[in-house]
């Protein structure tokens, strides 16, 4: 698509890229929650679109990741075929790339279909 007939979230969320600051207080262990409602990919199968929540929870060390530059980053697969368990796998590993955390979890809990729920967790620690 020609980027001028783009709208300008579109634009944005094809430019996505993971933006990581400093952590203000890398002494202190505290825990940050994200939850993202709104995830969509397609199913590599059928080209339906799948819709999950995408919870991140983390301990920081010395990065902490930008929330705006998130929701654009998890945006990007929207128009991407990929599975639950892809999907999850390459967020956790693109975060814990880029943060290097104390602790790291993703956890993709995706909508039924077909009668079938899937939850997806990954984690610095192992199974929950």
């Amino acid at each position: 698509m020609l980027d001028f007939f783009m709208r300008y979230g579109e634009r944005a969320v094809r430019k996505a890229k993971l933006e990581i600051w400093d952590n203000p207080h890398v002494e202190r262990d505290y825990e940050v929650d994200i939850s993202f409602p709104e995830f969509t990919c397609l199913c590599p199968r059928s080209g339906y679109p799948d819709f999950a929540t995408i919870r991140i929870r983390y301990i920081p060390d010395r990065k902490i990741v930008e929330l705006r530059s998130l929701k654009l980053y998890l945006n990007s697969f929207r128009d991407v075929p990929t599975s639950h368990e892809d999907v999850t796998n390459r967020i956790y590993s693109e975060l814990e790339r880029k943060l290097k955390p104390r602790f790291l979890e993703v956890l993709g809990d995706f909508n039924p279909r077909g009668n079938v729920k899937t939850v997806v967790r990954v984690s610095s620690q192992g199974s929950a």
